[in-house]
């Protein structure tokens, strides 16, 4: 029997993997990292950029405050004056918790995959909201590549303290690029906005030994593809059925790996059912193979929103495994 990790290998190399891998069981991800992106179930906070966050209770998440009041950014050619880079922490005491957690991984079962978020897209828009972002880039260019080359500096100068400190073997980087039926921006503008942004940063990370990168977009981005390629991505994790996964394992597979199919909303609500679970793995399973394809729920995290469902999730892919392996 492979490991988690050979699995893995097999899987998104086109070799001879014998079983599905499962969700997520591949990343050991390290969250302990003090880079002030926490989250507070109920309550209102800000992050280390100065934007206000909100995740009230009963809710699935949480998300920026933008209006005139809480906003970080509201004129984006005067970023320089609104926006403050904060400082990365490199002491071994502000370390120390994920360097144990990294420490304690077996890199020969697991990558140890450092959890990084948010992306260089979402910063524009969590510090300016979503529609002067992306008016933005229509409408003050020079002002956007400005902003996202800072953007861009302080996630290269994070990675580096992030390889120094943890050795990771994967990084799994969040960052959503559409909605459930288009990416938020059209190809062309995000190969000249977002492309050499990712380009650098992935870079720096495979040049540094990372050998996998897992990128989390829970969303439509199959026209987006060729660059994620471009970019150095080995796995989208978060890809929905909403996109066409079967062509893109023809079109794509060995040049990049699908993580999804198993469209959360779908699946992970208050009155969910193990029947409802076993339905979609089964469909999912079937539909795109043994080969560049990973079940998983389309969260970006290895967990449910409601008690149970990962798990059920999780136990339909084994016995998946017994039915096609």
């Amino acid at each position: 029997m492979l490991t988690k990790r050979q699995n893995l290998l097999e899987t998104i190399k086109g070799g001879n993997p014998d079983r599905f891998v499962n969700q997520y069981e591949f990343l050991n991800m390290i969250l302990e990292m003090p880079l002030g992106h926490g989250s507070k179930y109920g309550s209102t906070w800000k992050d280390d950029w100065g934007i206000t966050w909100q995740w009230p209770e009963g809710q699935l998440g949480a998300f920026p405050v933008h209006d005139d009041e809480h906003r970080v950014l509201k004129d984006v050619t005067e970023w320089k004056k609104y926006v403050k880079i904060p400082e990365i922490k490199t002491s071994d005491e502000a370390w120390a918790a994920a360097v144990a957690h990294a420490n304690s991984v077996d890199r020969n079962e697991e990558f140890v995959s450092p959890f990084y978020a948010p992306g260089v897209f979402e910063m524009t828009h969590h510090l300016m909201g979503m529609e002067d972002a992306l008016m933005g880039l229509y409408e003050e260019p020079e002002a956007m590549h400005e902003l996202i080359d800072a953007i861009t500096q302080y996630e290269l100068d994070a990675a580096k303290v992030i390889v120094e400190k943890l050795h990771p073997d994967c990084i799994f980087h969040h960052d959503d690029w559409g909605s459930q039926k288009n990416s938020f921006v059209a190809p062309t503008m995000f190969e000249e906005f977002f492309l050499p942004s990712y380009k650098k940063i992935y870079g720096f990370y495979k040049a540094n030994g990372v050998e996998l990168i897992v990128h989390h977009s829970d969303s439509y981005a199959a026209n987006l593809v060729p660059y994620m390629i471009e970019m150095g991505i080995d796995i989208w994790q978060g890809v929905m059925n909403t996109n066409n996964i079967p062509e893109m394992i023809k079109q794509y597979g060995g040049k990049i790996s699908f993580m999804g199919g198993l469209h959360s909303g779908l699946i992970d609500f208050p009155d969910w059912t193990p029947e409802n679970c076993t339905k979609h793995v089964e469909e999912a399973c079937k539909a795109n193979g043994k080969k560049y394809f990973i079940p998983c729920l389309t969260a970006g995290l290895p967990k449910g929103y409601f008690p149970n469902v990962y798990e059920t999730v999780s136990n339909s892919i084994d016995e998946m495994s017994k039915k096609m392996f």
